[in-house]
C-alpha cells in the first residue's frame, strides 16, 4: 500500500531510520557500501508512493546532492567520529559536547540534502514519469553506491531496511 505523500521525507525517514535495527543496517551500507544514507531513504520513500528509480535516475539525483555530500556532510561526520577518541585533549567531557554539537549540525546537514531530495522526488510523483514496480530502489542504490551487487553483509542489511519497510 502506498505511503500518504503528504508524508514529507523527512518524518518518513526518521520513522523508517527509527525502527528496530534499522540505523545499524544504514550505518553498515554507509560504512562498508560507501551508500548515501538520505539517498537510500529517499530510494524508500519512492519506493512507498509506487515511484521506480532506473540506474540513471539514481546518477542524475545523486549528482544533485553530491557536492552537498562530500563537501558537507562527509567532512562533519568525519570530524564528529575523530571527536570520539581523538585528538587530544578528546574525548572528555568538553569535547564530548563538542562532539554532540557536531553531531546536531551534521544531522541539519543530513536535513538540507533530504529536502533537497524531497523536492525532485515530489516533482517526480508529480509528473507520473517513473510510476511502477518500485520494489528493487533500495537494492539498486545500492548497487549505485557499491559499483557491484551487495555482498552478504549489504544484503543482509538491504533485507532489513525491505523488511522494516514493508511494515511501515
Amino acid at each position: 500500500m502506498a505511503a500518504d505523500v503528504r508524508q514529507g521525507l523527512w518524518d518518513f525517514a526518521l520513522r523508517l531510520y527509527g525502527a528496530p535495527g534499522i540505523s545499524d543496517a544504514c550505518l553498515v551500507l554507509q560504512d562498508e557500501s560507501g551508500v548515501d544514507v538520505p539517498v537510500l531513504l529517499f530510494s524508500a520513500w519512492l519506493a512507498r508512493n509506487s515511484v521506480a528509480l532506473s540506474p540513471s535516475d539514481i546518477a542524475r539525483i545523486d549528482g544533485l546532492v553530491q557536492d552537498w555530500r562530500n563537501e558537507v556532510v562527509i567532512p562533519l561526520r568525519a570530524i564528529r567520529r575523530r571527536l570520539k577518541n581523538g585528538p587530544y585533549p578528546a574525548p572528555t567531557d568538553e569535547t564530548e559536547t563538542l562532539r554532540n554539537g557536531v553531531k546536531g549540525v551534521e544531522l541539519n546537514s543530513e536535513k538540507i540534502e533530504l529536502a533537497i531530495l524531497e523536492a525532485e522526488g515530489q516533482a517526480l510523483m508529480d509528473a507520473g514519469t517513473l510510476t511502477g514496480d518500485a520494489t528493487g530502489n533500495l537494492r539498486a542504490v545500492v548497487e549505485f553506491f557499491r559499483g557491484a551487487e551487495p555482498d552478504r553483509k549489504a544484503a543482509t542489511a538491504l533485507a532489513a531496511i525491505e523488511n522494516a519497510l514493508s511494515a511501515l
